[in-house]
């Protein structure tokens, strides 16, 4: 437990410490430092991709499905299954947060960094379709970080080995990571409906594992699910939020010159709060979107499309989906609230005032369930993803598919009942790892990315 403790530290502690003005200091984590300059360098590399060729998303992520393959998804439903990994608790009470601690600016910063890390999403998802291979259990494709870091350490090996290093790390932090997060997401779920509906977590959490579990342990039932719930839930979220937006409409010009002006405001330099500004709006983005993580590739790799870099852009358009668009609907539901309403209030208890403030008892009931149906799509989401790291683990075969299954239906039942801090960060600690190997290696190969990019802007 130490040791977790310690690695926990190290990956998410201020590793660097620079001094600004007024007295405040600037705390950079080791991801931090990763994140952001890959994104600064694959944007460049990209020849600013989000901006340049959001059309070209559009496009993509429209296009109909032409497959020839039996039970292959298309490059949306992979889109559609990154989007509800992203789209979480972070996107609601996460926001919430990060603006309490940094101001209406790290709005902003939110902004700046999901438009980076659009561009590192882009490329660790081209590489995965590069490095995709069949899936003889599920049908159609599979891959991810685990298969291009095998790739890539073992391409000048003789014997073809079974295993590289890197790999079986990557695909052991996943695992931990997904376990650790289905805990979380049963004791969000439990708690919102408890405090919405007076609703004892033991039953709430009953209804949530068999749930999962039907659709969980059936073979394919997954995207099916997810292609139905995931633009129900996010466009219901995204209406309601408009709905606000256009309530309020005479608040929104002040909103934006708030957010605006902390982002860039001699005042928070001046009192040393720039830091905390910047800080809660680029460590919201970056764990919102978990572009670099090596999540979503997992799901980018099943996609069958007619050109690798198709599902790339539709990886870069569901970070912004997931920053720019569903984390700005929390930003805006709070900043349109009076501020003494919400004053002394954080995390869910000042999201349900704020939407009780804009809708009423029906806002504070509407939030509760968003939570649910955001928070389930992620853990079927997550065990998509695990597919293909178990596979890489223990070969194609159905009893460790099914075991990991039902390892998470377990912490997904514990959870529910209580928070176990320590399994919590055990899952930071699993996507920290991820992160770290991910990097590693999507920095030397990122050319076959651009290489696929070029090549597919050429063709286009």
């Amino acid at each position: 437990m130490k040791l977790i403790t310690t690695i926990y530290n190290l990956l998410w502690g201020d590793l660097v410490t620079i001094p600004l003005p007024g007295g405040g200091s600037l705390g950079l984590s080791l991801l931090v430092l990763l994140l952001i300059p890959a994104g600064i360098f694959f944007t460049a590399r990209t020849r600013f991709l989000p901006v340049r060729l959001f059309p070209e998303m559009l496009k993509t992520a429209v296009e109909k499905r032409t497959s020839s393959q039996k039970n292959s998804i298309s490059g949306f439903q992979t889109l559609i299954i990154a989007t509800a990994t992203r789209v979480g608790m972070g996107n609601l009470v996460g926001v919430v947060a990060a603006i309490s601690a940094g101001g209406a600016g790290a709005v902003f910063w939110m902004w700046v960094t999901a438009l980076l890390g659009s561009s590192t999403a882009f490329v660790e998802a081209t590489l995965a379709q590069l490095h995709k291979e069949k899936d003889p259990l599920y049908g159609g494709y599979r891959g991810g970080p685990a298969y291009y870091i095998h790739n890539f350490f073992t391409r000048k090996s003789q014997t073809k080995p079974r295993y590289s290093l890197i790999a079986v790390l990557f695909a052991i932090s996943g695992l931990i990571c997904w376990c650790g997060i289905s805990q979380v997401i049963s004791n969000s779920v439990s708690t919102a409906f408890s405090n919405a509906f007076h609703i004892p977590p033991l039953y709430t959490t009953i209804l949530l594992v068999l749930l999962a579990a039907v659709i969980v342990l059936r073979k394919n039932a997954t995207v099916k699910v997810l292609d139905i719930m995931v633009p129900i839930m996010a466009g219901c979220y995204f209406f309601i939020t408009l709905f606000i937006i256009f309530k309020n409409i005479g608040q929104l010009p002040a909103v934006f010159h708030h957010i605006f002006s902390e982002a860039f405001g001699l005042r928070q330099v001046a009192a040393g709060g720039f830091g905390a500004v910047l800080m809660n709006g680029v460590k919201r983005g970056l764990f919102s979107n978990e572009a670099g993580s090596g999540s979503a590739p997992c799901a980018s790799a099943a996609a069958d499309v007619d050109h690798p870099a198709k599902a790339g852009l539709m990886q870069a358009f569901g970070v912004i989906i997931d920053t720019i668009v569903i984390c700005s609907c929390s930003a805006f539901i709070m900043l349109l609230a009076p501020a003494d309403l919400i004053n002394g209030l954080e995390g869910m208890d000042l999201l349900q005032a704020a939407m009780n403030y804009h809708l009423g008892s029906f806002g504070v009931i509407f939030i509760a369930v968003t939570l649910w149906l955001f928070s389930f799509s992620t853990f079927i989401g997550i065990l998509f993803y695990a597919r293909s790291n178990v596979a890489y683990l223990f070969g194609d075969n159905w009893l460790s598919q099914t075991a990991y299954k039902l390892l998470a239906l377990v912490m997904l039942f514990v959870g529910g009942m209580a928070a176990y801090t320590f399994v919590w960060d055990l899952g930071d600690v699993g996507i920290g790892l991820m992160t770290i190997f991910n990097m590693l290696v999507i920095f030397p190969l990122s050319k076959q990315a651009i290489d696929a990019l070029n090549d597919y802007e050429k063709r286009s």
